[in-house]
């Protein structure tokens, strides 16, 4: 898929943040947030992966493993970067995020049933786009666990709640 060009010069500055889909032991299931907790969350009521913001000194990979440890009380000890995406104009406050998405396969600890943003279930992988997601989860979900795809790159912009578009690179 070619590249596209970027036609706009305005400034750019997106949060950064991670999301991590942990694997169960044998590969099948995948450990979920059900966003359930706190009703002022722009996610409640949506499963998700793990994740959020990278702290300013901090490196993305080291990120990921705190925030998997925060939100299930694991620690990942094997993952991989599976792709970028670029969200712009997401949510309430239509922010700029960049998020760098991991794919956790070895893992030490006991998980927590939940945190204080909403209750972790491990679901089967063949079920996730059963759950209900974020419009966009349904298009780059499933890269995550593609095994012969490369690293990929999303741009998915977003106005609030609806996806807008859905463009990635290999």
């Amino acid at each position: 898929m070619p590249l596209k060009k970027a036609i706009s010069m305005s400034k750019y500055t997106p949060i950064l943040g991670t999301l991590g889909y942990v694997l169960s032991e044998d590969g099948s299931k995948v450990l979920m947030m059900h966003r359930n907790k706190r009703s002022e969350d722009d996610h409640i009521g949506k499963y998700n992966g793990l994740g959020g913001k990278v702290h300013r000194n901090e490196n993305i990979g080291a990120s990921m493993i705190r925030e998997v440890e925060e939100e299930a009380g694991i620690t990942p000890t094997e993952m991989c970067l599976k792709g970028t995406i670029n969200w712009t104009g997401f949510g309430k406050n239509g922010e700029d995020w960049l998020g760098f998405i991991f794919l956790i396969t070895k893992w030490t600890g006991t998980p927590y049933s939940s945190c204080e943003e909403g209750d972790l279930e491990w679901i089967d992988k063949d079920k996730i786009l059963d759950l209900p997601l974020w419009e966009g989860d349904r298009y780059f979900v499933p890269l995550v666990f593609d095994e012969k795809k490369a690293p990929f790159h999303a741009f998915m912009p977003y106005k609030g709640e609806k996806m807008l578009e859905f463009d990635v690179c290999y």
